[in-house]
């Protein structure tokens, strides 16, 4: 099927959300019940609920003093009983551009993300 005329994904709709900085984007996309987990360089996260991620991702990895400029790539696939999403994301941190890449892994209930697995690259610097 053309990529122009098929529906994004619930993940691909995660990353958008997430890219554009949208808490109630995100929170859509997500369950009310969630499973979340994921690792960062230096640490694990984990939450059970939208709003508990929407601190993590929105409020912790890209909060105050990063701004998301662009989202540079996206690419979603099946793996096995769960999907997959990739995406990398063009980011301002305290006024330097970096990228950062995530790969994320999950599965849906009634349309929304219920159990969510997301694996990220931490802050490159451009132009190293």
């Amino acid at each position: 099927m053309s990529q122009l005329l098929r529906s994004a994904t619930e993940g691909e709709l995660f990353a958008r959300a997430l890219a554009a900085q949208d808490s109630a984007a995100l929170q859509a996309t997500l369950a009310p019940s969630i499973d979340f987990a994921a690792l960062t360089p230096g640490r694990h996260w984990t939450g059970t609920s939208p709003t508990e991620v929407d601190e993590i991702i929105l409020g912790r990895w890209f909060g105050p003093g990063r701004r998301i400029v662009s989202l540079c790539s996206v690419s979603s696939d099946a793996v096995a009983d769960c999907r997959r999403v990739g995406y990398r994301l063009l980011v301002q941190r305290d006024g330097l551009d970096h990228l950062v890449e995530q790969q994320a892994f999950y599965t849906t209930r009634g349309g929304v993300i219920d159990w969510l697995r997301v694996l990220c690259s931490g802050y490159r610097p451009v132009g190293s």
